[in-house]
């Protein structure tokens, strides 16, 4: 039996940074709104042409490998979270398997929304655990930008959104008091509409309906959020699903040393900062300069917090997210 351990991190960002400012000149808002709502200063949007869900998690990927001082070679087993894939089919793991030049390795494709990098750690956990893989690649990559409702009509959810990826290289760990310590995963379909976009799929409206129907006010595949509704679901279930990583493993609140939330948004960590009483520095946030990256959120924020010096070794870090589904989960982390 073995724990699995981050060996390395790494995540790229695109060189395009579109501000408060710059939205404004496209919809109808302005930067006191948007950061007072959200925290969000500006995000990373692409240049069409230039990169793609695939592409950026391959960015990212190589930096985390390097770090691991392992090679593509030593990579056993892939797993890719994302809801932006560059194809319908295919999903994106497959792509980067062979963009990186790895051997005939698996490759898992996760759609678990904001909440998919800590599924895609805690498959990559279980694995490891068990024995059946020494070396997982984990990754969470996406581009919203090119599917954003970027109108008056979209500005309460396109302003939330950027684009970015995240990567992380796990292996063995024969401390069983170190590395990953436990994951917690939970669902509640009951309210999978209230974030959501729903076409194409094909329970419902296809590729064939949407080209045939031609409809200009078909809002169907752009995304819909109930903020409030969101908001409200989103403290409940990160304060529980915190408590429950801690008390999994006999720890306290004040045991926490860093804390990555999803970057959701920033009014939702900060609520979730005060109810635990935990200070600036056992939170990590930059959701002010890349936005909502979904699935890349955590491991960009987390690959920042560990490149500014703010997670050293011995460390107990947190990770904690909430998504579309709805999906929440957590991971606690002997680093």
């Amino acid at each position: 039996m073995y724990n699995s351990k981050i060996a390395g991190l790494g995540f790229y960002v695109p060189e395009n940074i579109v501000t408060n400012d710059d939205l404004s000149k496209i919809m109808d808002t302005n930067d006191e709104w948007i950061q007072e709502r959200t925290g969000i200063r500006e995000r990373r949007h692409i240049i069409k042409g230039q990169d793609t869900t695939t592409s950026m998690g391959v960015k990212a990927a190589k930096i985390a490998i390097e770090r691991s001082g392992l090679t593509s070679n030593d990579i056993d087993f892939i797993v890719f979270a994302t809801i932006s894939p560059d194809y319908y089919f295919p999903g994106p793991g497959v792509a980067l398997q062979q963009q990186l030049g790895m051997r005939t390795v698996g490759a898992l494709d996760i759609r678990n929304q904001c909440s998919g990098f800590v599924y895609a750690l805690s498959i990559a956990d279980q694995y490891i655990k068990t024995g059946m893989y020494k070396n997982i690649l984990i990754v969470g990559s996406e581009v919203q930008s090119l599917g954003l409702d970027m109108t008056d009509r979209g500005r309460g959810v396109s302003v939330i959104f950027g684009d970015g990826a995240g990567a992380a290289v796990l292996t063995r760990e024969k401390d069983l008091t170190k590395g990953v310590l436990s994951t917690h995963l939970h669902s509640e379909g009951e309210h999978a509409k209230e974030l959501a976009v729903l076409a194409p799929g094909m329970g419902g409206r296809w590729v064939t309906d949407i080209l045939a129907e031609n409809n200009p006010d078909d809002e169907s595949y752009f995304p819909y959020m109930n903020g409030q509704f969101v908001f409200k679901n989103a403290v409940v279930r990160f304060s529980e699903v915190i408590n429950e990583g801690l008390q999994a493993n006999n720890l306290q609140v004040s045991d926490i040393d860093m804390l990555i939330p999803h970057q959701a948004n920033l009014r939702i960590s900060q609520f979730i900062q005060k109810k635990f009483g935990l200070t600036d520095d056992q939170v990590f946030n930059n959701i002010q300069q890349y936005g909502n990256t979904t699935a890349a959120s955590i491991p960009i924020a987390l690959t920042d917090a560990w490149e500014q010096g703010k997670i050293k070794s011995g460390d107990t870090v947190v990770l904690a997210a909430f998504g579309s589904g709805f999906t929440w989960a957590s991971a606690i982390i002997k680093w």
